[in-house]
């Protein structure tokens, strides 16, 4: 009896073994024959792999942006330092029709494929990774915050701190703006072998600057091109713009006197550096009439004081009085050159909306803006705003007493900076 339960347990055990022996090759047997449909193949990138199923996609042919903006054919996927061109790469399913359904495109770095048919076969296309001139800025700004009250003048340091368009009624044409306030001493730029300050980032991308000297001193009448009357005569409302024409509200045919000085500057500086330098964003003289007819002698208010205090905007009232040069796609395409000077609106948003020696725009000296007040031909003449020598945004004796001069310049969005923006390190063309 013995022997036998022995040899019961031995027959038991033996069954167990090959059953889970059974079960072991059927399971591996069942694996390999899985793993023919995942096998992966992998294409080489300069710095590492990625991995794909041979029946996702097959890449026909990639071609690298070299130095000269050409597209060159390349063995080795390119990664970082590089975008997909989403406009030029494609798949198709048939060699001949494009798949609308695969998306190509580079996130946070990494080239993503998604959508693919069975036999998708793709050509790709790669651009070297530039950031925009607007993110390069933002990035040296951790702190961004908006305002909703511009009634009392920005005194405090500022530095590290940029400012964002709260509604629509502050966007400019083109969108949300981003612009400085207060005393900071990191909106410099040296561009053209002149400093200047950065008043703000346009809707567009471009960057708004306004002339600080040949030396980042602050103050003095090295911060300005000169001085100039805005006009020759103040007994007329024509002679409040930029540019005017006889019994015309918004005429352009004349240049102003200001303007002339302006241009003249700009030919003998800034002319050589003019590919850098945007032609579409426009420099705002609107001379809406908010009381009289803007005509003639006639006594006319164009923009309270009040509105400046509480309710800046970046938005041009009247478009046709958006200057742009005569090759731009916006507004009049009036202006010979694109250079201005700043409106008061701007001033007010920078900090100005009081006696202020503690902001970025402050010289001691005063100088002109582009907005008009008012006229009243029978007594004072015709006022433009002006920024103070005390750095409020108010007025002072009529257009045809000299002030400072301080251009404004728009750089264009998709030029590479560098620098930090510091006096000593100022963002600088790369």
């Amino acid at each position: 009896m013995k022997f036998e339960v022995i040899k019961q347990s031995h027959l038991k055990r033996n069954i167990i073994i090959g059953v889970v022996a059974v079960l072991i090759i059927s399971a591996l047997i069942l694996n390999f024959t899985k793993a023919k449909y995942r096998v992966t193949e992998s294409i080489p990138l300069v710095n590492g792999t990625i991995n794909y199923t041979p029946y996702d996609f097959k890449v026909i042919a990639m071609y690298q942006e070299n130095e000269s903006g050409e597209y060159v054919d390349v063995d080795i996927m390119p990664s970082s330092g590089y975008v997909i061109n989403e406009e030029m790469s494609y798949c198709t399913t048939d060699n001949q029709t494009k798949d609308t359904n695969a998306v190509l495109k580079t996130i946070d770095g990494y080239h993503t494929f998604s959508g693919l048919s069975k036999n998708s076969k793709c050509y790709l296309y790669f651009d070297e990774y530039k950031i925009s001139t607007k993110d390069y800025i933002l990035t040296n700004f951790p702190t961004i915050l908006t305002r909703n009250n511009f009634n009392t003048a920005v005194t405090n340091t500022t530095t590290g701190t940029i400012y964002k368009s709260l509604d629509d009624t502050q966007y400019d044409e083109d969108g949300e703006v981003y612009y400085f306030a207060g005393a900071l001493t990191d909106n410099w730029v040296y561009f053209a072998n002149i400093y200047w300050r950065i008043l703000r980032i346009n809707g567009n991308g471009t960057i708004r600057l306004i002339y600080n000297g040949t030396s980042n001193v602050t103050t003095g009448t090295s911060t300005q091109i000169g001085t100039s009357a805005f006009n020759s005569s103040a007994y007329d409302n024509m002679y409040l713009g930029y540019m005017y024409s006889s019994g015309m509200v918004h005429g352009t045919g004349t240049s102003s006197v200001i303007k002339t000085v302006i241009d003249n500057w700009y030919a003998q500086n800034l002319m050589d550096y003019s590919s850098y330098i945007d032609n579409n964003s426009g420099f705002c003289g609107d001379r809406t009439p908010t009381t009289g007819t803007g005509l003639g002698k006639v006594y006319t208010e164009y923009v309270t004081y009040s509105r400046l205090n509480y309710n800046p905007t970046f938005t041009c009232a009247n478009n046709q009085d958006l200057y742009t040069t005569k090759d731009a796609d916006v507004g009049n395409k009036a202006l010979t050159y694109p250079i201005g000077l700043i409106s008061a609106d701007e001033a007010i948003y920078a900090g100005g909306s009081g006696q202020n020696e503690m902001y970025f725009l402050y010289t001691g000296q005063s100088y002109w803006t582009m907005t008009p007040f008012f006229i009243n031909a029978n007594s004072s003449g015709a006022i433009m705003f002006t920024i103070l020598n005390f750095g409020d945004v108010s007025y002072a004796e009529n257009i045809s007493y000299s002030y400072g001069v301080r251009p404004v310049i728009n750089l264009r969005a998709d030029i590479t900076l560098s620098g930090s923006g510091t006096a000593t390190d100022p963002y600088t063309i790369s």
